[in-house]
């Protein structure tokens, strides 16, 4: 083999690469801002106004079991009437996002199927209204 043989295979090998980067990148879907970006920057205020409202309660906690997830909502709001939504939100991929709206029994805690979820990490935001006020609460949880 002689050097220029070499030099033709170096820069063939880096044609090869590039065009195969340049193919995935064509074909990766990236899906990292949602759809309607200006309307949620607008409600950014409420946002923040809720997550100030929940921070003054007790945790929001989220427990999983095998094929459940509960989600237990603060002890001072016991008993009192929730509206909502849990939204699990998955940065990397919309196809994977789940909505489902916020139904909790008597003790305030609400439980749902691990089946619509995939096993992936989410952000699960919870927006809630009680007594005429907005609350807004976000954790990562990781389904396995």
């Amino acid at each position: 083999m002689n050097w220029g043989f070499k030099i033709t295979a170096v820069f063939v090998s880096f044609t090869l690469l590039i065009g195969f980067l340049v193919y995935k990148s064509v074909h990766t879907k990236i899906d990292l801002v949602s759809t309607d970006y200006y309307k949620e920057e607008l409600r950014f205020q409420q946002q923040i106004d809720g997550t100030h409202n929940a921070n003054l309660l007790s945790a929001v906690k989220v427990i999983q079991t095998d094929s459940t997830i509960v989600i237990v909502f603060p002890a001072e709001l016991k008993g009192a009437a929730i509206e909502g939504e849990a939204w699990f939100y998955c940065k990397t991929n919309a196809d994977f996002d789940k909505k489902f709206p916020i139904k909790i029994d008597e003790n305030g805690i609400m439980t749902l199927s691990k089946k619509p979820l995939l096993k992936t990490n989410y952000a699960l935001k919870l927006k809630w209204i009680s007594n005429n006020k907005g609350y807004y609460s976000e954790q990562p949880v990781n389904i396995q």
